[in-house]
């Protein structure tokens, strides 16, 4: 390992201050939401503008004061016990051939009751992270523009039903259980 002397590292430093102050760019202006609109955060008052510099994103999968997440996939369960003591025998109701793709996001407040809901099911799935460039540009092929975004598919693949939330899984399922 090569050792330098204080006296090289001070003359990096040198140079590299010297090459700051050479770089030339445009202003980077930041638009966000203020009183129920999206303004320049620059044209902001002071008092908004400080506001603004305290703000912290969060991801509710890290907050310890969220816990809903039981009380959904108990729910999915209950939903899916439902199915099984219904005597299916249609294609319709056959959820071992059925399987999902749930479209999320570590910051999305909406994401995790349908991702526990989901969780509750034995279906065959996979999640992709819109947070993601990978995940953005997989769900621009499918046409998700909100998270969270369940897609179910047939067996042949083809998309049966697009749910948003945990209402809208309830239905599906429950829908699955009357055609039975």
């Amino acid at each position: 390992m090569e050792t330098r002397t204080l006296a090289a590292v001070e003359q990096e430093i040198a140079e590299t201050k010297e090459a700051l102050k050479n770089v030339h760019g445009t202003e980077t202006e930041v638009y966000a939401r203020i009183v129920g609109y999206y303004r320049a955060v620059k044209h902001w008052n002071k008092g908004k503008r400080d506001e603004f510099d305290m703000r912290r994103m969060f991801t509710l999968e890290d907050s310890k004061e969220y816990d809903i997440t039981m009380n959904n996939a108990a729910e999915s369960k209950a939903v899916k016990a439902e199915i099984k003591k219904e005597d299916c025998t249609t294609a319709e109701c056959d959820l071992e051939s059925v399987t999902y793709e749930i479209y999320t996001k570590k910051t999305c407040p909406n994401c995790p009751p349908v991702k526990d809901f989901m969780a509750g099911m034995d279906m065959a799935g996979r999640s992709i992270d819109v947070g993601t460039d990978e995940g953005i540009a997989e769900a621009a092929k499918k046409g998700v523009f909100a998270s969270p975004t369940v897609i179910f598919y047939n067996k042949e693949g083809v998309e049966t039903a697009r749910c948003h939330n945990v209402d809208e899984l309830k239905a599906v399922f429950n829908k699955v259980k009357i055609t039975a």
